[in-house]
């Protein structure tokens, strides 16, 4: 079975559309009546235009770098066409966030999800407390359950009994097995028990929740590291997956959350949750474009549904598709 038969739904599904432009009603509707005031009076685009369009970015929590990229892009378009207007800023605009997403999201989800035949493919989940990382799981599990798949869970997020317990529901929920040694115990050894479960099960996939607290970069190095070594124990490349969560209405505070995650551990897939909730959903095209680590997933909403495979071209299609 590839990877990519993990997932239960597909990604060109009415529903998932459907979701997704529900999803991410709150950024449109900011991020377009915003473009509309800036263009008020102008029959073209001009340096005033392009200013405002430069404010509109950042405030969407697109990132300055990011920003200044996708304004430069434009600006040079507009020097060769010399006349544009507001329909055709929108479509420009579309093109060239379309084009810096293809760049930094290289490996399509498909391909990205058929790269390896390792069983049981090992994910280690990691994030701070409080942005969906322990729900994200539950999703995940449960859609690759519901697709026919093995699971096995682990609750190596040991330091917050919450955490345990709501691992230990989900997978009661979804009718997975979950290995827990409880709280304050050695998450290392939780992680270790689940990877030789996975094995003895024939799973197919094996996640492993991790602490979610932003302490010292020194800990939280060291104990991602001591996860890591136990695991390949059993499975020598495990994990084969790095997955960091970050809640997309946290806006700024989600790259800084992207930077101490990637300095302590070689994180190689995302997951931007709670999108569905805020007007800051240009997160996702600046997360993308600043840290070059394929944006895996994206929560667009409370049902298991809403948590999809990011599609960059669906993605930049609801994003500029207006009521």
């Amino acid at each position: 079975m590839g990877l990519f038969d993990f997932f239960s739904k597909d990604k060109d599904n009415k529903e998932v559309k459907e979701s997704l432009d529900k999803g991410l009603e709150k950024t449109k509707d900011n991020f377009f009546s915003k473009l509309g005031k800036a263009m008020i009076g102008k029959s073209k685009v001009d340096e005033e235009v392009l200013d405002e369009l430069e404010e509109i970015l950042i405030t969407s929590d697109v990132g300055v770098e990011t920003t200044l990229k996708i304004i430069k892009r434009i600006e040079e378009r507009v020097s060769v066409d010399k006349y544009m207007n507001a329909s055709e800023l929108d479509r420009i605009l579309k093109e060239e966030i379309a084009k810096l997403l293809s760049e930094n999201n290289a490996q399509d989800v498909k391909s990205y999800f058929t790269a390896t035949s390792a069983k049981p493919y090992v994910i280690m989940v990691v994030g701070v407390n409080g942005v969906g990382k322990t729900t994200t799981i539950g999703k995940l599990a449960s859609q690759f359950h519901k697709a026919g798949n093995k699971v096995v869970l682990g609750a190596a997020d040991t330091f917050r009994a919450a955490a345990v317990d709501q691992l230990i529901l989900w997978g009661n929920r979804v009718g997975v097995p979950v290995i827990s040694h409880g709280m304050n115990t050695d998450p290392a050894s939780v992680a270790y028990d689940a990877v030789r479960e996975g094995v003895a099960r024939n799973a197919d996939v094996v996640i492993i929740d991790t602490a979610g607290r932003l302490h010292t970069k020194v800990n939280l190095m060291n104990e991602l590291s001591k996860i890591k070594k136990v695991m390949q124990k059993v499975i020598p490349d495990a994990p084969h997956e790095i997955l960091l969560v970050l809640d997309g209405s946290t806006g700024q505070n989600a790259f800084i959350q992207a930077k101490e995650f990637t300095r302590a551990t070689e994180v190689n897939a995302l997951a931007i949750t709670k999108l569905d909730g805020t007007a800051k959903g240009g997160v996702v095209i600046g997360i993308s474009d600043q840290f070059k680590i394929p944006v895996k997933y994206i929560g667009v909403g409370e049902k298991v549904e809403d948590l999809q495979i990011f599609n960059r071209q669906t993605f930049v299609e609801s994003l500029f598709k207006r009521k």
